[in-house]
């Protein structure tokens, strides 16, 4: 279904491949959507999502796109890029600490020549602060003479999710050429953007291809309500023919390794899988977590033997080199590196 609303020219289709090595070792059929091939600032997700954003941000006349997240914020990275393409300026406002350096997505933020805002959390609840700081920012570059796009966290609002909803309908036609039937599909959940859009997509679209999210940062009450929120959005913006209750939406929280972004022996080890077997480099905060998710939920029964599963890539490779994560493979790695004099 093509819904009337402007969308940039940003991703062309991504491949669907099948992992055989992978496969082999975890007793499953395993492909991989690649969304970490879109063409724009080291690729990701998040370029799905800015196609609806950033169309709509030209649309309304706006100099400038600012959004919110982490230091290291993949989304943030991309919004840079799309910015950086279409002429505009960027800032990026986070909540977080600065690293001691500027390296990973920092950097290539600043490359990029995107603002970046970092401000000490004061204790209160995150978006409470965001809600604060983001109208400030918006008044101090106004009064410079811009015109400011504000875009939320993850790109993950209704017009954010129309990204997925296309690469559900792209998914699809993939898996089905491919002749995979019912697969199943298995996706990060952090934002929620990503996941609804597919959600939406493969429901509406009457795809037999199945969803599962895997939480990649603990999935608590405020996350329960804002997922039945986000739907009720969609539901009233778009011309979706179905409902659904709480129970339609298969979200796995249990391998959330206890917080977001945190360093994890198991999502290293998952990564140095992946890596080794398939040349695939995951990112420890979002697929690698995710991945080890997968693996655990094979090792589970959770998954089944011989199961069709498509993986997909999110992308936030630049995630790799964070200082709190690259300290911690350095300390797993080193012994593989000779030095001779």
């Amino acid at each position: 279904m093509a819904f009337n609303v402007k969308k940039l020219p940003l991703v062309e289709a991504t491949p669907l491949q099948y992992l055989p090595t992978m496969s082999r070792e975890l007793g499953i059929e395993l492909y991989v959507k690649r969304d970490d091939l879109t063409a724009l600032g080291a690729g990701g997700n998040k370029l799905r999502k800015l196609e609806y954003l950033a169309a709509d941000a030209i649309d309304k006349g706006a100099t400038m796109l600012l959004t919110v997240g982490g230091a290291q914020t993949n989304h943030g990275r991309l919004t840079a890029a799309v910015a950086a393409k279409y002429g505009l300026k960027c800032a990026i406002a986070a909540i977080d600490d600065y690293p001691g350096e500027v390296s990973a997505n920092i950097l290539l933020d600043r490359i990029m020549g995107c603002d970046l805002i970092l401000k000490a959390d004061d204790g209160t609840d995150e978006g409470a602060q965001f809600d604060r700081l983001v109208p400030q920012l918006v008044a101090e570059y106004e009064e410079k003479g811009e015109k400011v796009y504000p875009i939320p966290m993850g790109g993950s609002n209704a017009l954010g999710a129309l990204g997925y909803y296309d690469c559900a309908v792209e998914l699809t036609e993939q898996a089905a050429t491919l002749g995979l039937g019912d697969a199943r599909v298995v996706s990060t959940v952090g934002s929620l953007g990503t996941y609804m859009g597919l959600f939406c997509g493969l429901k509406n679209e009457n795809s037999p291809l199945r969803l599962t999210g895997v939480a990649i940062s603990p999935f608590g009450e405020a996350k329960e309500k804002r997922l039945m929120e986000y739907f009720g959005e969609m539901k009233a913006l778009y011309p979706l023919a179905f409902d659904a209750v709480r129970e339609d939406f298969h979200i796995e929280t249990g391998y959330t390794r206890g917080a977001y972004n945190n360093p994890c022996v198991e999502v290293r080890q998952a990564i140095y899988r992946m890596a080794r077997a398939e040349a695939i480099l995951l990112d420890p905060c979002y697929t690698g977590k995710a991945f080890a998710g997968l693996i655990d939920m094979v090792a589970e029964g959770k998954i089944q033997k011989d199961e069709k599963v498509i993986f997909l890539h999110t992308g936030g490779f630049p995630g790799l080199y964070t200082k709190h994560h690259r300290v911690e493979f350095e300390r797993e790695l080193i012994d593989g590196v000779r030095i001779i004099k």
